[in-house]
């Protein structure tokens, strides 16, 4: 499944870029986080809960931040898995700066198997994209703080 989009937030690219490394403050924001916990240079172990219709479950995921280009650019990496099955994918997210507002635009591939890939990419698709929004325009009101 292909995941891209873009959220403007209304700060400097230097704030957005803090924000999104900021593990804190991408646990408080991102739906279903229970926990992200840095294990390594760029690298995190994150438990999520995350409901898909009837179908709702715990993921334990790794994420790895590569190729990164502070303040524009960098590439995450994911994989995770849980009872109603798995998740990998890579993304590449950019950032870009005009008249002191932030474009962030993301881009990448997730690919899902188990229980979980029976519901249809369709509403998977639909359903990620209302968590991406959510999650930016989260980060967009603490970025303003």
């Amino acid at each position: 499944m292909k995941l891209e989009g873009s959220h403007v937030f209304d700060a400097p690219q230097q704030r957005v870029w803090e924000i999104i490394n900021d593990t804190n403050a991408l646990q408080r924001h991102m739906p279903g986080c229970e926990s992200l916990v840095a294990v390594g240079q760029d690298e995190y172990q994150a438990v999520l809960s995350i409901g898909v219709a009837a179908i709702k479950g715990t993921y334990e995921a790794k994420l790895r931040l590569v190729d990164k280009d502070p303040p524009n650019s960098y590439t995450l990496r994911v994989e995770g898995s849980g009872k109603p099955g798995f998740v990998k994918g890579e993304g590449r997210v950019t950032l870009s700066e005009q008249d002191g507002k932030t474009e962030l635009r993301y881009s990448g591939e997730l690919h899902i198997g188990g229980v979980i890939a029976r519901i249809g990419s369709r509403m998977i698709g639909g359903i990620a994209g209302r968590m991406t929004r959510q999650f930016f325009e989260d980060l967009g009101n603490e970025a303003l703080s």
